[in-house]
């Protein structure tokens, strides 16, 4: 088995070659600066991570739990290089400081291509795509010969982790094809999953469930591999990006149904102290102490203090968790042979196992939540309906006074400049030279790029419920 190799991983090379002037940042701090001033990070302030649509200011949207992301990502990078460093496992200058650059950057950047209305988006546009491919009439459609089962497969199982290395690489314009021109070592370590739609459900050999690249993008896929020398493996900065996803979102989650008035605090922390009090005692009896002071104090919104101060000892258990599981099973990562979640195969899997049970207990089938995931149903399923309908039947003239025209102008011309590029990145197509794929993926850019509020707006625009 080989292993991979530090040098590589931490490549700094990127697609086009920046400018050589000195500075004082390595090549993952400046991917990290290129990205922060980005409409398409701007845009997750309006996404969900839980609760769409919100008009208070209080709980978290996709872009507040990116940043939580990040900063556990630069604290697992700090500690991480340090042990590696000091335990001779590494020896590259500033090691330290690339990899919590890079995972301060990745982890910023993971939920990227989470299209409106955060997973639920996901799925909406998978099965909207896997009952319009079983239609009778989609056989008729120009073109529909060109398209291989690995594009239509693109559709059908549409993921969010793919979309953002599309964003990244191709949809965030700078000034050519190269999207914000990551370096290879942030790009590979992105793909979570480093195969292709291809991949899902396969009849020969391992099958996966999610994939990380679309097959427009499978040509800078193979350069990103071939660059960091991961191949078919996960990058091992992949594993902590996931690992400081998941600490994130499993303990923030709680924090924001107590504010929402989901979850009684009181009743669901004396259920976790009874399951687990034996095993962290020291923990529930610093938590037990700040309950007791907050209620001398008197501290108004007592339970969310509560609750605030359980997420930062749950958080904190996880992370040395996962930072001990990786530096126990440093060569399996490095060989690619370890193919759990760190958090899952840690001492501290059972708090996520508790929280994530309250969340699927109590949050996730809350009527606001179901009733907002029903509005996204019919805002997405609705966009499709119109844009696809519109571009598919339309063999390429566009024009402004036709109506599937009108819909065609209504696209991002930064969205339309990017499906006219040819193989080599150049802007050699017309509109009648799109294929099916091309218009396909010219419709899914526009959408899942939406925030939740502008998707709603547009839909009820063009359905007519409210004027322009």
């Amino acid at each position: 088995m080989t292993i991979m190799d530090w040098n590589n991983l931490l490549s700094e090379e990127r697609k086009r070659t920046s400018s050589t002037h000195s500075d004082h940042r390595n090549g993952f701090e400046k991917d990290y600066d290129r990205i922060v001033p980005s409409s398409s990070l701007r845009r997750l302030q309006d996404k969900a991570q839980v609760f769409p649509l919100q008009k208070n200011d209080f709980v978290r949207t996709r872009l507040t739990h990116s940043l939580e992301v990040s900063a556990l990502g630069r604290s697992f990078g700090n500690l991480i290089g340090k042990k590696l460093v000091e335990e001779g496992k590494v020896k590259i200058e500033d090691f330290s400081r690339k990899i919590s650059a890079l995972l301060a950057t990745v982890c910023l950047v993971h939920d990227l291509g989470n299209p409106s209305f955060g997973h639920c988006g996901e799925t909406i546009i998978q099965n909207w795509f896997k009952q319009w491919f079983s239609k009778d009439i989609f056989s008729t459609y120009k073109g529909i010969k060109t398209l291989t089962q690995e594009q239509k497969n693109d559709f059908i199982h549409f993921e969010g982790n793919a979309q953002a290395l599309r964003i990244l690489t191709r949809l965030q314009f700078l000034n050519d094809q190269n999207g914000v021109n990551f370096t290879y070592g942030t790009l590979a370590s992105l793909l979570k999953y480093p195969h292709s739609s291809s991949e899902i459900d396969s009849t020969k050999g391992k099958s996966y469930s999610k994939f990380g690249y679309f097959q427009a993008e499978k040509k800078i896929v193979g350069k990103i591999k071939e660059a960091t020398g991961i191949g078919e493996k996960r990058h091992p900065l992949t594993f902590l990006m996931e690992a400081s996803d998941d600490i994130a979102y499993y303990a923030a989650d709680i924090e924001d149904g107590v504010k929402k008035s989901i979850v009684r605090w009181d009743e669901e922390y004396k259920a976790i102290k009874e399951k687990l009090n034996k095993k962290y005692s020291k923990g529930f009896k610093f938590l037990d102490e700040q309950r007791d002071l907050a209620e001398i104090n008197k501290v108004p919104d007592r339970d969310l203090v509560n609750v605030q101060n359980f997420r930062v000892w749950a958080q904190g258990e996880m992370f040395k968790a996962c930072a001990d599981t990786f530096m126990e099973n440093y060569d399996a990562i490095m060989n690619g042979e370890f193919d759990k979640e760190l958090l899952e195969a840690s001492n501290a899997n059972d708090i996520k196992i508790i929280l994530e049970e309250i969340a699927v207990r109590l949050i996730y089938p809350c009527k606001e939540v179901l009733t907002l995931e029903l509005v996204g149903h019919s805002v997405i399923t609705g966009l499709l309906n119109m844009f696809i309908e519109a571009l598919v039947t339309d063999e390429g003239k566009y024009k402004s006074k036709q109506v599937t025209g009108k819909y065609y102008h209504l696209i991002s011309s930064n969205f339309k400049y990017i499906a006219k590029l040819d193989i080599d990145g150049k802007p050699n197509k017309t509109e009648q030279d799109l294929t099916l794929y091309d218009k396909l993926l010219l419709v899914t850019d526009f959408i899942s790029g939406m925030t939740d509020s502008y998707a709603v707006d547009l839909y009820q625009t063009l359905s007519g419920v409210k004027l322009p």
